[in-house]
């Protein structure tokens, strides 16, 4: 008998959406077809389909072990979230040439129908980060006696929900910080800021509407700024690895001697963002809104307000829950501010830490200027269905290597 070649090995699956794009969720049964075409007929051993997910960090770190003598350690940790194998046809064993107990395939096409359960416990949010992602994946497996085996793999996207409409995530955030401004014995009035947002809870595509009041009474010209920043943290080995990226920001007027500014409601709008991942154990992915006072020759005067970037959007018929915007004496203009192409980058991580935070900082600030440059593909248009994108592609090279940040002195030089 000839023996006729493969020409094709395909999965699909059967989507749960209108976007013909894989998406589950915990709980979900993910099921689909592997189709094998060949050219004549073949004889078969076996074909198995092993699905898995999992989520795993990785980095390496320098270390000086003494004089001119230098080694490398390799930081890396796992979490299995399900291992599931299917045997389409064949039998257990592929590791012999045997002709018994073979299966043929005839020419032409051929489906082959697989199902399995996600776990209905919670999993961590499909992601592609610096230093580790989570990923899920269908892998299909060919075996023929005196061939090498024919292997497959296609991922598919788990999303985890978050419901931003619980009350934790649609109370109010708000803060209030004051800065007095000093050069050797000359002590200018004080600079306060005020900030508050409606609730924590946001979805990308949305508009973070900032309440806030500038009071500049010191003798400099300084500006008020808004940004929104994504944190990745990844732990492995007692370490963890921190990167930060500017998601978003905008920029105020410029507030000379003895001015205030307030802000009724200024729009900040979520770009195509992931969304939070707070329940892995070795990887969380965290947003927070800065609103701080840029000082030429200072420590800038800041206030964090932490976001949860969720995927299930406010109701309509929910409570804005903004009970302190809401009982402002002052008019709310709701602004429609339109965003630039490139949001200007906020002050640098050093600038807005003390000396103490920064030393124990793990990694400097990483500044990514578009956000919107997200991974293309089929995933796109569910992406665009639900208002976010997946992060950029994962590379074990760091394409942002750390750089020593300059501190910037508390007062101006004389």
């Amino acid at each position: 008998m000839v023996l006729g070649k493969v020409k094709s090995l395909t999965i699909s699956f059967d989507c749960l959406n209108d976007s013909n794009v894989p998406v589950y969720s915990s709980g979900d049964t993910v099921s689909g077809r592997v189709s094998l075409e060949v050219t004549g007929e073949i004889r078969v051993k076996s074909l198995k389909i092993y699905a898995r997910g999992h989520a795993k960090v990785r980095w390496t770190e320098s270390r000086n072990a003494g004089s001119n003598t230098a080694y490398t350690q390799n930081y890396t940790e796992e979490v299995e979230y399900f291992n599931h194998k299917d045997i389409l046809i064949g039998h257990e064993r592929d590791d012999d040439n045997s002709e018994e107990g073979l299966h043929t395939i005839h020419s032409g096409r051929h489906e082959y129908a697989f199902s399995f359960e996600l776990p209905q416990t919670p999993l961590a949010t499909s992601f592609e980060g610096r230093h580790g992602s989570v990923r899920y994946w269908v892998k299909a497996e060919l075996h023929r006696p005196w061939f090498l085996p024919v292997k497959l793999k296609k991922e598919f996207t788990v999303f985890e929900h978050i419901d931003i409409n619980t009350p934790s995530l649609l109370s109010p955030q708000a803060g209030t910080k004051e800065k007095t401004l000093c050069c050797w014995f000359c002590t200018s009035g004080p600079i306060s800021l005020s900030a508050k947002i409606e609730r924590k809870g946001y979805t990308p595509g949305e508009s973070i509407q900032i309440f806030a009041e500038i009071e500049n009474c010191s003798s400099r010209v300084v500006v008020p700024k808004a940004a929104i920043y994504q944190t990745q943290a990844f732990y492995a080995k007692g370490k963890m690895k921190e990167v930060k990226q500017l998601v978003a920001s905008l920029r105020g007027e410029s507030l000379s001697s003895g001015k205030t500014e307030t802000w009724n409601g200024k729009q900040l709008k979520i770009p195509p963002v992931s969304p939070s991942i707070l329940d892995c154990s070795i990887i969380r992915v965290e947003y927070s809104l800065m609103v701080y006072v840029d000082i030429p020759g200072a420590m800038d005067l800041f206030l964090n307000l932490p976001l949860v970037i969720g995927t299930i959007p406010l109701h309509p018929f929910g409570s804005r829950t903004s009970s302190v915007s809401s009982q402002c004496s002052m008019n709310m203009n709701w602004l429609g501010l339109t965003l630039p192409e490139r949001p200007e980058a906020p002050p640098s991580y050093a600038e807005v830490v003390t000396e103490e935070q920064r030393q124990s900082s793990l990694a400097p600030l990483g500044v990514c200027d578009d956000f919107e440059r997200a991974l293309p593909g089929p995933l796109f248009a569910y992406i665009q269905e639900f208002r976010f994108l997946p992060p950029p592609l994962y590379s074990e090279i760091d394409p942002n290597p750390d750089q020593p940040t300059d501190d910037r002195p508390s007062c101006p030089s004389r």
